[in-house]
């Protein structure tokens, strides 16, 4: 007869021989898993920031992670809508883009700012000493977007503008597409455009201070001029095709991150942001809805 201490020593046998075989099984079935990032600052800023996270992933996960860093923001949704790209951060259009085209994704976490509010804003960038006040004082000058699908740096602003009745298009001189975030910094500093779109979460993290703690840029030489409604945080998204179990520990060992090894987390957000948590598609459904919006406006262009 197996007395109680016996009892609880095979049951803790067949626990970590369970555990063996879960992850034994994703091996066999995903040797390797993909976590994809889109390029909101030059790829190596990018592998440095991301890296300790994929690993402490694959360590939890007991399986192969790999960063890709996407050329482009479309190189995520195309990825995942392939099946190629299993785990992607991206922003909330790049998630909605993704859905919306038909990729099978679930958003499982979301970014959660330094003061607590899980969103953060669309801001107008010019030169600090320029002379505008407001878009409207723009009309003919150069403005630097992010990327088709970028939220903050395309998506809101063309929504904003509308509201305002500007094409932009017709309103600007040009408008040019900087590829990322950084870029479009660069494009205002350097003269190529008036005025650049830019995500910014509060007075205490940005891109542009981001740059500025690299050394790209000095914050104190740019000035905003618009500031956009607050804007849903960013998701991290996974395939709804990976088996539950695997999910539902890609879930837990995110959520867990900042706990479980905070230096990994700590060098995605330099001590900015607070930990990730739960969210569901529910949230982005605002987002759905102005990608739609967006899509129509440019549908209507091309007709016209």
């Amino acid at each position: 007869m197996l007395n109680r201490r016996d009892l609880l020593a095979s049951t803790m046998v067949l626990v970590l021989a369970g555990s063996a075989a879960f992850a034994q099984s994703w091996n066999a079935q995903y040797p390797e898993l993909v976590f994809a990032k889109v390029p909101d600052e030059n790829a190596s800023g990018t592998a440095d920031r991301w890296t300790p996270f994929v690993n402490y992933l694959s360590k939890e996960l007991g399986t192969k992670v790999t960063l890709r860093i996407a050329n482009d923001y479309a190189a995520v949704v195309e990825g995942q809508r392939a099946g190629h790209i299993h785990i992607a951060m991206y922003g909330p259009a790049s998630y909605a883009r993704a859905y919306i085209t038909g990729a099978k994704v679930e958003p499982f976490a979301i970014e959660v700012s330094g003061d607590g509010t899980k969103g953060y804003y669309s801001v107008l960038y010019v030169k600090a000493k320029a002379p505008y006040q407001t878009i409207k004082d723009l009309k003919g000058k150069n403005l630097c977007l992010v990327d088709p699908n970028s939220t903050s740096g395309n998506n809101v602003p063309r929504f904003a503008m509308d509201k305002m009745g500007i094409d932009p298009e017709n309103f600007f001189g040009k408008v040019v597409y900087a590829g990322s975030h950084e870029n479009a910094v660069i494009g205002v500093a350097q003269g190529t455009c008036d005025a650049a779109f830019n995500w910014w979460n509060d007075e205490k993290e940005s891109n542009l201070l981001r740059m500025e703690r690299k050394g790209m840029a000095k914050a104190a030489d740019f000035r905003i001029i618009f500031k956009s409604d607050l804007i849903v945080n960013s998701p991290m998204a996974y395939l709804t095709s990976l088996p539950e179990n695997l999910k539902a520990a890609i879930k837990k060992a995110v959520l867990e991150v900042h706990a479980k090894d905070p230096a990994a987390f700590n060098k995605i957000y330099e001590g900015k942001q607070l930990p990730f948590v739960e969210v569901d598609h529910k949230a982005y459904e605002p987002v759905v809805e102005m990608i739609k919006f967006v899509d129509e406006l440019r549908k209507k262009k091309r007709l016209s």
